[in-house]
Order: C-alpha cells, then structure tokens, then sequence
C-alpha cells in the first residue's frame, strides 16, 4: 500500500448506505476497512471489489472489545498506523407507539445507534489523531431534526448522535480531527422494509418496489438512493461544514424548531394525527 493511500473505516458496512460507502470510497483509490454483523453482506463485497484494498470483518458493534479489536488490526495496515476517516454508520430502527415497543428492543437501538458510536469515537481517536486533517463522520437521521412519533427512541438516539458531534467538533479541534454527521430523509434501504412496526396497525410495504411507487416523488421526504449518502460522506472528507443534510432542504425543519419548537410540533401532529382514543 502507498503511503499516501488513504483509510476509512466503515461500520454496518454490508448494507445500504455502508455499502455504497465503501464502494465508492474504494473506487476513489482508499484503503477501505468494512465491518458489519452480515458476514453474507461482507463476502459479496469482497466477491465484487476484490481484496485489494478491502480489509472486512464480522463484527457487532455493540460488543466493544470486538469493535476495539477491529480498528487495532485494520490501522495496523494504514500509513503510520492512522485513520483518515472513521464513519460510524451502523444503525437499526423500531417503530410504534412507543409503549408498545418492548424495553429491550429499545434498549438495542441505543445500544447499536448511539452507545457504538461512543465506542468508535473513544477507540478511534489515538487513530484519528495519527492522520492529518482526518474526520470521525456519524449517520445521524431527519429525526434529529425533530422528534418524530412512532420512532421515538430511534430519533432519540439520533439526537444524541448530533449533540455529540457538536460537541466534539469543538473538542477535538485541538487534536486536528474534524468531526461531522448526516441527517438522511427518506432514503432507500433495507431498514424501510426491516424496521419491526410493534403496534401492529400499519401493513408494511410488501416490496421496495411498492415502496418506491407509494413514497413522493419531490419534497423533502422524497425517496433518494443509497448512494447519495455514500456521496455526501465523500464530499464531507473535503470539507469544514458540521451537519449535512440529506436533501438539503431538511434544514428546514432544525430552523423552524429553534424559532418556534410549538409550531414544528403543530406541523407534525398535522402530517401524523393522533385520535383521542389513541392520546390518552
């Protein structure tokens, strides 16, 4: 390997955005390290890019020794054992009333959706700090903008993702590491169609075709490819700005919230009315 190639590391690798992540970046000339817990999703990458440059492992992320372990070997390969970018991108759903959603279901969508990011920011930094201008990128949600009903812990976690990478942007300023996230919308991937409805009242789309053809064509919750993300993760590499926006026009919402977090609420109990059977 050269010593100017660069590294990222990529969790949830195996699926959806993680995936085109690592396709892409790979295409671009990186060492890509993908961990994911599908070991299907990581063989058929490995069948599709080849190993040059294709470092995988099967990993939980939420089982840190494991995660710890996977960043050790993988920069252990990289110039001067550093990372050029880190991109916490593992992430599951649950949706429902939020009662209705089982305490220890809930209990794993924080622990893969914000304890692993934690655990890949403390284990990534001594990395991080070894590459110049390097970059720990988060994919947070269009929930982070505002809590969104029937994903409420999902959303929170999300939130959570956003404080953090905000707050360590400042912090980790003095270690040259920059810091920054995604706020996708609807965008199309397996957890559309996987994400477990625990109140049982909605019929889940039957296919990602039926999907497609149900979800708006314009707006800011139009259905976008996988690969967009991957794409705004490249540009963010290159860049200062802290929170991207998936479409752009998302940014709407974190405005409208901080003039009038009552107004943003109004608007969204109109776009998901709650009956007085079910609000009591």
């Amino acid at each position: 390997m050269s010593a100017a190639t660069k590294a990222i590391f990529i969790t949830g690798a195996g699926s959806g955005m993680g995936r085109e992540g690592v396709k892409l970046f790979h295409a671009k000339g990186w060492r890509v390290g993908a961990i994911d817990r599908n070991q299907g999703g990581l063989d058929t990458l490995e069948q599709e890019l080849g190993r040059e440059r294709l470092w995988t492992r099967s990993v939980d992320v939420t089982d840190k020794t494991a995660l710890e372990q996977a960043l050790a070997d993988f920069c252990a390969g990289n110039a001067n054992g550093g990372l050029d970018m880190l991109w916490n991108n593992a992430g599951i759903g649950e949706s429902g009333w939020f009662e209705d959603v089982p305490y220890e279901a809930a209990m794993r969508v924080v622990d893969i959706n914000f304890k692993a990011v934690l655990t890949g920011a403390y284990a990534g930094l001594p990395y991080l700090k070894k590459a110049k201008n390097s970059l720990m990128f988060s994919t947070s949600s269009s929930s982070a903008t505002y809590g969104m009903p029937r994903i409420a812990v999902y959303a929170a976690t999300k939130h959570a993702v956003k404080g953090l990478t905000e707050a360590l942007s400042v912090e980790w300023q003095r270690h040259g590491v920059r810091v920054a996230d995604v706020l996708p919308g609807l965008i199309d991937t397996a957890i559309l169609l996987e994400t477990p409805n625990r109140s049982g009242d909605r019929p889940p789309p039957p296919s990602r075709e039926a999907l497609a053809a149900g979800a708006p064509k314009k707006g800011m919750f139009r259905l976008l490819p996988a690969s967009s993300i991957a794409e705004t993760a490249f540009a963010a590499y290159g860049s200062t700005r802290l929170h991207w926006y998936v479409p752009n026009s998302l940014r709407w919402i974190d405005r409208i919230k901080a003039w009038s977090p009552e107004m943003m609420r109004k608007r969204i109990q109109k776009a998901a009315p709650i009956g007085p059977s079910e609000s009591n």
